[in-house]
């Protein structure tokens, strides 16, 4: 299907909006490093609440969730945990206001609030969240443009565009062509207009895109009226046992073989691993990309709680709106699509682009191709914007240049966009090459990110020197253990990698003496954490009688459970409205209520600076 004149004209006007937006902003952004990294903290809650919530919207994630839904029904809604989705809640419920209360600009950053300036694996712990955060960016950046290329590709071939370029494109080159020219918009009002435009795109975005998930659930519901979904026994409902119970054969007979290659035939076991590591990685807090960034903006600690709790309210009900309806219409059009691998197998994640392709009309078509343009752009600039927050604030102005003028410090956050732009495209275009080793890598990362990471939070004899050889060790061995554990899923190794981390944080922290009392008790007093502080807390009552501890340890738990039920309910909701399942979706909206009204008391009416 080739794009109408509607269609193309759609997605020029977002283009040219996108351009102009950055040259506009490009004033007020340049004012101060502040005010170009975060928007000079003065952007409201809700704005950067739907852009974090537009950065997450992703074309590959969604094709993804597609696939998973098509094959694993409502049962799907579980394996986003292995990201895991509900650390939004945690963020909601107390992480992201201790986190705002730093007034770090980056997570490097808070880390001398936490350790130091000074003292024995400071200097570690800041250079390797450095290369956590840089490598985690370039990561995307080199693989992002190469995705939305073959996306584009798909409904606009090369052989239409090509008796128009004045260069001849090899055809395994075609995608990189495509990616380079969308990214270029990206890095231009990105690089230009700096969180102040990343924010106000990602706005329009997802305006554009909430329009076209609702399109898309509408026409599902249309195509469904009056036909029966041929579905395996379990498929409509949400609940599992020990193992999956769902039997695809007869119906599609392929749905079976991704489910033995998922190897998620053993729910229960796989709910168990998942939910372990989920809750660490949780508590751990935000990584170090644009979601820290988007909480590091934030106006206040309390602002910053709101934000992230806006997220979910704002992401979920919409893009499952639209998983759910290219769900359906994949299930009722599934022989019609063309879902080959290649190889005489089914590519289930081909459902996205094969049903927008067949069945949305001229106009919704063009909403939804902007729609998951400006998806791409958003990840990709809320991305570059924490790669040059770091490589500016915590490189250039630490060890080249301290004292440069604000002038200077624009300028060169340009620099830094443009090279790490480049350096994304050209890692892109070996990206066979260095998938393997850029995936291992990455992937090393968050091994060794999470329990070191959980230890900064709750321990006040954890230190710099325990960060530090806790997260080479969890590194180290995730490194080796994907080599060892060949074909087996990081989630059931976890546990091993987990213990290994956790004693390497506890040795290093012990071969090296505890963090200044002066830098530990000026954290308890602004961040006021709970977990194990009662020497600092002792120290910080006895110097002033009048201070609070914080005892809401019980009550911010008993709060990310409900969250986690609310989350799952607005996740549910829309698929039980598209699939008209009347008394599901109305036990669901009686559950929502219930946990509106009870977090309206035991965290609304709570949140404090």
């Amino acid at each position: 299907m080739k794009l109408s004149f509607i269609d193309t004209s759609i997605i020029v006007l977002y283009l040219v909006t996108m351009v102009m937006l950055g040259w506009f902003l490009r004033k007020k952004a340049r004012l101060n490093k502040e005010s170009y990294l975060m928007g000079g903290k003065k952007l409201p809650w809700y704005m950067l609440g739907m852009s974090d919530a537009s950065d997450m919207f992703d074309i590959s994630g969604t094709m993804w969730m597609v696939s998973l839904c098509f094959v694993y029904g409502i049962k799907s809604i579980w394996i986003p945990w292995l990201w895991p989705v509900f650390n939004q809640v945690f963020n909601m419920m107390y992480l992201s206001k201790w986190l705002r209360r730093s007034n770090a600009t980056t997570g490097a950053e808070w880390l001398a609030t936490r350790f130091g300036l000074s003292g024995k694996g400071v200097k570690g712990s800041h250079s390797i969240v450095v290369a956590f955060a840089l490598i985690g960016c370039l990561g995307f950046l080199a693989y992002g443009f190469i995705g939305l290329g073959k996306f584009i590709e798909i409904f606009v071939p090369w052989e239409i565009v090509k008796d128009y370029v004045p260069f001849d494109v090899a055809p395994q080159y075609v995608a990189h062509v495509y990616g380079i020219v969308f990214t270029l918009f990206a890095m231009f009002y990105s690089i230009l207009g700096g969180m102040h435009s990343i924010v106000l795109g990602d706005l329009i975005k997802y305006a554009i895109m909430t329009i076209g998930c609702i399109a898309i659930a509408v026409i599902a519901m249309m195509h469904l009226n009056g036909n029966t979904l041929k579905l395996p026994a379990g498929w409509d409902d949400p609940f599992f046992g020990w193992h999956l119970g769902l039997d695809w054969t007869g119906i599609v007979n392929d749905a079976n073989k991704k489910i033995a290659d998922d190897g998620y035939g053993l729910f229960g076991l796989f709910f168990m691993m998942m939910l372990f590591k989920g809750v660490f990685a949780a508590a751990a807090g935000p990584a170090p990309n644009y979601d820290m960034q988007k909480i590091l903006s934030t106006k206040s600690p309390k602002e910053a709680s709101k934000m992230t709790g806006f997220v979910s309210i704002v992401l979920l009900p919409v893009r499952y709106s639209m998983v759910i309806g290219l769900t359906v219409l994949g299930l009722l059009y599934y022989d019609q699509l063309q879902l080959s691998d290649g190889n005489g197998g089914t590519d289930f994640e081909r459902i996205l682009p094969a049903a927008i392709n067949n069945f949305l009309p001229i106009g919704i078509l063009g909403l939804v191709l902007t729609g998951l343009l400006g998806a791409f752009m958003g990840t990709f600039s809320g991305t570059l914007n924490a790669a040059q927050a770091y490589l500016i604030n915590d490189v250039y102005l630490k060890y080249v240049n301290p004292t440069a003028s604000t002038k200077k410090i624009i300028s060169m956050n340009y620099l830094a966009g443009i090279v790490v732009v480049t350096v994304g495209v050209i890692l892109g275009f070996f990206a066979k090459d260095v998938n393997s080793i850029l995936q291992w890598i990455v992937s090393g990362l968050y091994g060794g990110y999470i329990a070191a990471n959980v230890l900064k939070w709750y321990w006040w004899r954890f230190n710099a020197n325990g960060f530090y050889i806790g997260m080479l060790t969890g590194v180290a061995g995730a490194m080796v253990f994907s080599r060892l554990f060949t074909g087996i899923e990081f989630l059931y190794y976890f546990p091993v990698l987990f213990l290994l981390s956790v004693a390497g944080s506890f040795i290093g922290t012990f071969t090296a003496p505890a963090t200044n009392t002066e830098t530990l008790k000026a954290f308890y007093r602004s961040v006021r954490p709970w977990g194990f502080w009662k020497p600092i807390q002792e120290i910080v009552q006895k110097e002033d009688p009048s201070f609070e501890p914080n005892r809401r340890f019980k009550l911010d738990m008993f709060n990310v459970v409900l969250g986690i039920i609310g989350q799952l309910c607005m996740t549910v909701l829309p698929m039980y409205v598209v699939l008209s399942m009347h008394l599901p979706l109305i036990i669901t909206i009686v559950i929502m209520i219930l946990i509106i009204l009870i977090l309206k008391k035991t965290w609304w009416n709570k949140l404090e600076d």
